[in-house]
């Protein structure tokens, strides 16, 4: 979550950067300087230290250095310079800082004329501030440097990596450890970690970075939650659909999709055919081959809403040093559905698919959510496409149908899609920073792009509308999300193996594989733990295979055809008959219930 700028904490970060940087200025004289913000959790600075090699073994250096500048109490005094006045100031006061001047001519070609600076002691930087009075205000024990990483320069990977050092900070020493703590937890509970502890998935070079291939644990997850989500959607009346992998470049002019996101789409592939040749694209998204689909057969307005599902793999060329475990990756399976609707019914649609999403949420026990209006920006005005007024029609039309519903949502400005508004689901992850994890999106212009039409009752045609939505995101994202919220632990319905079979010792081991086999006649994930190890060591094993359900069998279950239960997570055993126990079980998959607090609902 964004710190406001005037905030003190947002100062006492920014002022921090600058006392980090006047540090390590002072410890590697010609250092270069980069970029040094605020962010949500602390702040960081790019440092090019040419050919020495960084590493965070020289933090206590660094730290030490700082904390002599802060009982300097070193005022921050602002300096403000034309574009003229600014190159002699930098010859006179930052002769060597390349990176700065690139910087500020970027920023004049860009239509800036006036630049500011803050001074503190000997330190000088390109900044706008704001700050605090002088460095004695800083918190010297509400800080600590964290780590460091590679970055680029302007975040290409055509220019130099630099150094980046990242510290946390925040206004006072409680509010650290608390963050340190939830980050400990967080860790522990990162979805990279618990996806090779747990089998879920795994990246090879030889397939390729950001291809994720689905372990068999992994694989039955995505199943379960897709199998949920056709649930869902036949319920709410969507009809499925399944589109090719690959489309001509043709397909992708016509959604104006090329040339908009080329950058964002692996290279095309050229054929010679017979018509001549030909390229073709991995599809990067659904919604133009729904827009054929739609186009296939013709509409009457009682047809209307008509829509369109589909789990559908898609394929984007994140940047490498974007890529992140499930969160970016290059191959995705979207959740995606297309709604076309004529606009008179666009406020039910609306409501009919926030129902939908609230639905989803509940089963899931997801409840910190907040929603984003995201509208066109002053900026890159060009990135949105179509008819201001088709812009000021959907954004008006969003927020009333939004402001009737009483939801809370907060404007995410130049956050729209190129082709309409739209309504992000922000999420927040056990670090308590928001993600989007779902979006609904308004479209007036695809209709018009692809000549979408449907005859109304005066036998005229009319362009529909078109809503996008992913509510549970794509099976990448969303499974990275559930894994970190779940802490690994995923309830009886959609956890890979729901129940393990622990008999005592081998007089019980012919119970144990009658009652696994009965279980799997009714497709229930059973498995029977015979092996070799101490009864202990089974329990701790399966334990930390996350597994939600233990089944104890010993002498007097075996007598008394019961069986002792134990629940992932619970010290307490509870002991019932044999076909009370099937039949609890199969109502709790059957419902989908979660028996368990989820880990990001009590951190």
């Amino acid at each position: 979550m964004e710190v406001d700028k005037q905030s003190q904490l947002y100062k006492v970060r920014h002022s921090l950067a600058h006392v980090m940087a006047q540090a390590v200025q002072k410890l590697y004289p010609g250092v270069q300087l980069g970029f040094g913000p605020p962010i949500s959790t602390g702040f960081y600075y790019d440092f090019d230290f040419g050919d020495h090699s960084f590493s965070d073994s020289e933090f206590k250096a660094i730290k030490k250095e700082m904390m002599k500048i802060i009982n300097q109490k070193q005022p921050f005094e602002r300096l403000e310079f034309s574009y003229e006045e600014v190159k002699d100031f930098l010859q006179k006061e930052m002769p060597d800082q390349k990176y700065k001047m690139e910087n500020i001519d970027r920023l004049h070609a860009q239509g800036h004329t006036s630049f500011s600076f803050y001074r503190n002691g000997p330190f000088i930087d390109l900044c706008e501030g704001p700050h605090v009075e002088h460095t004695g205000e800083l918190p010297a024990k509400a800080f600590v440097l964290d780590k460091v990483a590679g970055a680029y320069w302007l975040g290409s990977e055509k220019n130099p990596q630099l150094t980046r050092i990242y510290a946390v900070a925040n206004e006072n020493r409680e509010d650290m450890d608390a963050f340190l703590a939830r980050r400990r937890t967080a860790e522990k509970f990162d979805h990279k970690k618990l996806g090779k502890e747990l089998g879920i998935y795994h990246f090879d070079n030889i397939v390729g970075k950001g291809l994720a291939m689905w372990l068999p644990n992994g694989t039955i997850i995505r199943d379960e939650i897709e199998k949920f989500a056709k649930e869902i959607e036949f319920k709410y009346g969507y009809s499925r659909v399944s589109t090719p992998h690959i489309t001509k470049d043709e397909l992708y002019h016509k959604s104006q999709h090329l040339p908009a996101y080329e950058d964002g789409m692996f290279p095309p592939m050229t054929l010679d055919e017979e018509e001549g040749s030909t390229k073709y694209y991995l599809k990067p998204m659904n919604c133009p081959h729904h827009h054929l689909i739609y186009s296939a057969q013709q509409h009457s307005y009682r047809d209307l809403p008509l829509r369109l599902a589909e789990y559908g793999t898609c394929y984007r060329f994140e940047k490498s040093g974007e890529l992140s475990g499930l969160i970016r990756v290059r191959a995705m399976t979207m959740n995606d559905a297309h709604i076309y609707l004529r606009l008179d019914q666009f406020e039910e649609e609306f409501k009919h698919t926030i129902a939908m999403y609230q639905e989803l949420y509940d089963t899931f026990k997801l409840s910190e959510y907040s929603f984003r209006l995201s509208i066109r920006g002053k900026e890159n005005a060009d990135k949105f496409k179509g008819d201001p007024e088709m812009w000021d029609k959907a954004e008006a039309l969003l927020k009333k149908v939004m402001d009737d519903m009483g939801l809370d949502y907060f404007m995410g400005e130049g956050e729209a899609a190129f082709y309409g508004p739209k309504i992000d689901v922000q999420f927040k992850n056990l670090m308590g920073r928001e993600e989007t994890v779902s979006t609904i999106q308004v479209d007036f212009l695809s209709g018009i792009n692809f000549g979408l039409k449907y005859i109304d009752e005066d036998s005229k045609e009319q362009t529909p509308v078109i809503i996008h939505r992913a509510p549970l995101s794509t099976h990448e994202r969303f499974i990275s999300f559930i894994m970190e919220y779940y802490g690994g632990a995923f309830p009886t319905w959609c956890a890979p193996v729901q129940l393990a079979i622990l008999p005592v010792s081998e007089p019980h081991l012919e119970y144990a594989n009658a009652l696994a086999a009965e279980l799997k006649e009714q497709m229930i994930r059973v498995k029977v733990d015979d092996s070799s190890a101490s009864f202990g060591k089974k329990i701790r094993n399966n334990i930390t295979a996350k597994i939600p359900n233990l089944l104890i069998l010993g002498d007097k279950e075996v007598a008394d055809q019961t069986v002792t239960l134990r629940r992932y997570g619970q010290e307490e055993q509870n002991t019932l008959p044999r076909q009370e126990f099937i039949d609890m079980l199969q109502a709790e998959i059957k419902e989908r219930k979660m028996l368990r607090e989820p880990m990001g609902s009590i951190i």
